[in-house]
């Protein structure tokens, strides 16, 4: 594939997120269930859906107005934080993307650290409180390191994809500090973070929605296999 994301390889990019989000979503529910109200499987399910019907209705197309699109169909998707939270880093992406035709590298992961920056304004979480964070940070973090050594796509979301697995699965070890597991106190330790698990299922559908890349078969965070 070129070197720079057209709005085709974003459409394949948000496609093969989403179908991964979906089809993950009972996996999610369980997650859910052993610390929080057991809702957040059908919430991402719905972001899933936003996500795919976005595509449909960009009015134009380059990266910045399909991932606005997205954003905001996101942002409205009812069920606790996770719209509010995914809408916020894709609309961040949006606004760092503007009007290109084609984000290189560089230029792909200036958009996601702007997205990150954007979702970080709306939470006072921080890196081991058990949240999203714990998978997106290290995502990005890997995303601008690999931009940085001149990394093609489909390698930049190979690592990214890596990253968010192993920042996901980290969160075992933590105690929750932010939603309804925080009630839980120490005893949310052991249980892997519903939302980190969501965000390192979203890179892992990146990464095989780019043409260049090998699909991975899903598993489940906490198995040691390469890949989410």
């Amino acid at each position: 594939m070129s070197s720079c994301l057209a709005y085709a390889d974003l459409v394949l990019l948000l496609t093969g997120g989403a179908r991964r989000l979906k089809e993950n979503r009972d996996l999610l529910t369980r997650l859910d269930s052993a610390i929080g109200d057991g809702d957040h499987g059908v919430t991402i399910e719905r972001i899933a859906d936003a996500m795919l019907g976005s595509i449909d209705g960009c009015p134009v197309q380059t990266p910045g107005p399909l991932l606005q699109v997205v954003g905001w169909n996101v942002l409205s998707v009812d069920g606790g934080s996770a719209g509010p939270l995914f809408g916020s880093l894709f609309l961040g992406m949006a606004e760092a993307a503007g009007g290109s035709a084609e984000l290189d590298a560089p230029a792909l992961a200036a958009a996601f650290a702007a997205g990150l920056a954007r979702l970080r304004a709306q939470t006072a979480a921080a890196p081991g409180d058990k949240t999203m964070l714990d998978a997106l940070l290290p995502a990005v973090d890997s995303l601008r390191q690999g931009a940085a050594e001149g990394l093609s796509l489909p390698q930049l979301f190979s690592r990214a994809a890596e990253a968010a697995a192993q920042g996901a699965e980290a969160t075992k070890q933590f105690q929750a500090r932010y939603g309804r597991a925080r009630n839980l106190g120490p005893r949310s330790v052991g249980h892997l973070d519903p939302g980190a698990v969501s965000i390192s299922l979203l890179f892992a559908g990146f990464r095989d929605g780019l043409p260049a890349c090998t699909p991975h078969a899903p598993r489940e965070a906490g198995k040691t296999s390469r890949g989410a």
